[in-house]
């Protein structure tokens, strides 16, 4: 392990690191919204991907879990395949369920 101490008023101490800065301030807002859209694909994509392990997990159809957890089926389905993004309560249902199933069902009955 190193310790690396950066100091704003030292701009040679912020060279340190993996970034690139020239590449950085040459990159466009075109190519950042580009980059921008694919994270934000790739973690729908990543959220989909956990919400069917859990729903597998669970042993569970979609439509089982759909009404287990009292969201439309169709909501699972745009979740399991990237369509939408489970946020808010729905987000912390889904891991209270990968953490604690048993005890998360018998709350939901």
């Amino acid at each position: 392990m190193a310790r690396v101490t950066l100091d704003p008023r030292r701009p040679a101490s912020l060279s340190i690191g993996r970034i690139d800065l020239a590449r950085v301030d040459a990159t466009s807002e075109e190519e950042i919204a580009t980059h921008r859209a694919a994270d934000d694909a790739e973690a729908m994509l990543d959220a989909g991907k956990f919400a069917r392990r859990v729903r597998k997990r669970l042993g569970l159809s979609q439509s089982e879990f759909a009404r287990r957890i009292d969201v439309p089926v169709g909501t699972i389905r745009d979740w399991e395949q990237g369509k939408r993004l489970p946020t808010g309560a729905a987000k912390s249902l889904l891991k209270v369920l990968n953490k604690a199933p048993e005890a998360a069902l018998d709350a939901l009955d």
